[in-house]
């Protein structure tokens, strides 16, 4: 039996899907993450399973099929690069919206509505209603006498006196004995100093790994 394509409801189908996409990748995850090389591949992604689902489903396909896909798409990996957790969390949304609208047997502005509140959520993951956003900054650190276990309190206070951020934990990556010099990898709140602060931390979240020197006072 020959298939209709390009009918109003496939093509009301894949405009529902591509607004639900965009909003998603362009909307929200774009706004937090200037990676078009991962906004691109992934919107591309989302379209993709959704014509393969949806021209697969009506050949009398059940919605096994569609878990089937679901599972085989979730456990793709890009062989050139590791992807970070929160791209792959994208990449999971990506597919389910694609999946709910190729196969699920609802109205359109239902299906759609779905997709919306999957945005919805998304975006209230992205805020500090679940949990403050954090940063980390390497820094360059001199008075090693703080680098003793006992003085790490102060080593703490000093860091946040210095820089003015709302530091609450730090790891020592190195210590370098020949120059009296420790890097550190600083972990801080986002907070109104940090918006308004000269370091480049912009859109780097928990990325970003330039180095600051940290000056001896006095």
């Amino acid at each position: 039996m020959t298939m209709r394509l390009f009918d109003l409801h496939f093509l009301s189908l894949l405009l529902i899907n591509l607004v639900s996409v965009l909003v998603l990748m362009r909307g929200i995850y774009y706004r937090y993450s200037t990676n078009r090389d991962s906004l691109l591949g992934l919107t591309m992604f989302g379209i993709g399973v959704f014509l393969v689902a949806h021209l697969l489903h009506d050949i009398e396909m059940s919605m096994g099929f569609a878990f089937g896909l679901f599972a085989v798409f979730s456990m793709l990996r890009y062989r050139t690069e590791s992807i970070p957790v929160r791209d792959m969390t994208y990449l999971f949304l990506v597919i389910v919206i694609a999946l709910i609208t190729a196969v699920v047997p609802a109205a359109a502005i239902e299906i759609f509505m779905i997709n919306m509140l999957i945005c919805v959520l998304a975006r209230l993951a992205e805020t500090r209603l679940l949990a403050p956003r954090t940063y980390d900054k390497q820094v360059i650190y001199e008075n090693i006498e703080n680098i003793k276990a006992e003085n790490h309190q102060r080593l703490l206070e000093d860091l946040v006196e210095r820089t003015g951020l709302d530091i609450y934990r730090f790891e020592i990556e190195k210590i370098d004995f020949l120059r009296d010099t420790a890097f550190l990898r600083v972990f801080y709140h986002e907070n109104s100093a940090t918006e308004t602060a000269s370091v480049n931390v912009t859109g780097s979240e928990s990325t970003d790994s330039s180095r600051e020197a940290v000056s001896k006072e006095g």
